[in-house]
């Protein structure tokens, strides 16, 4: 025997819910497959969640379009603290500037090696390290690393910084329109199956291919098990097929 299938998309859940708030306008309640309570429930539910799936959608294209702006200016200031710190070290390495020089970005005043800049974490760590340490050092009177200055690092990494913020902001957006969202998918759900089993109970002194039939004509979806498949006519194979 065919299974009942309840829908798994928010796609799929709507076009249930449409259909059969269709069937509920142009039937008579007497005629109705479901009761009047189902078809007031999926009335007032039913635009709620169409702007949940729409408000969610949109706060996602948002958080995805403006990821890429983040990711790129997460590569501009990681690029220039990176160049900052290598004009550093070849300035050291050339003895224009002593070892020491590097304590004042917070680095080991005998390695040259670069820091990680992988993460987000560590571009803001070292671009505030590299501006604190040469504004001191600038203070004390001593000569500037110059291309790239630490005013073109600041610049870049005040913009990947206020696009960690924006992001941050945004990815809440999109968590709390996915909470709503989810919320109602249960709702949703639970309307479709009350439904369902209500339509089902109205046609349940029919033959089973003819119940089937009439509550397919209500949204309801039956899928057919693979071992029960040869046994399947030609008609009902297409119908799987399609499922």
């Amino acid at each position: 025997m065919p299974y009942r299938r309840l829908p798994n998309t928010d796609s799929s859940r709507l076009r249930a819910l449409h259909l059969l708030y269709n069937k509920g306008k142009e039937l008579p309640p007497f005629k109705l497959g479901f009761s009047q309570n189902v078809y007031t429930r999926i009335q007032s539910f039913l635009p709620g969640f169409e702007n949940a799936i729409s408000h969610f959608r949109q706060a996602y294209a948002v958080q995805v379009k403006r990821s890429r702006e983040y990711q790129s200016s997460m590569k501009k200031a990681r690029m220039y603290i990176s160049h900052f710190i290598q004009v550093l070290n070849m300035a050291i390495a050339r003895g224009e500037l002593p070892p020491q020089t590097r304590v004042y970005y917070g680095l080991e005043e005998h390695s040259s090696r670069l820091p990680s800049l992988v993460s987000e974490r560590d571009i803001l760590k070292w671009g505030e390290a590299i501006i604190k340490g040469e504004q001191q050092r600038v203070m004390k009177g001593l000569a500037p690393v110059t291309n790239p200055t630490v005013a073109v690092v600041k610049v870049r990494f005040e913009n990947f910084r206020e696009a960690c913020q924006n992001q941050k902001v945004l990815q809440k957006n999109s968590e709390r329109a996915l909470e709503e969202l989810s919320r109602l998918r249960k709702l949703a759900d639970e309307i479709i199956s009350q439904a369902w089993n209500e339509v089902e109970n109205s046609f349940a002194g029919l033959p089973d291919e003819v119940r089937r039939s009439r509550a397919s004509e209500y949204g309801v979806v039956y899928v057919y098990r693979k071992n029960e498949l040869p046994g399947l006519s030609v008609f009902d194979r297409i119908q799987v097929s399609v499922e």
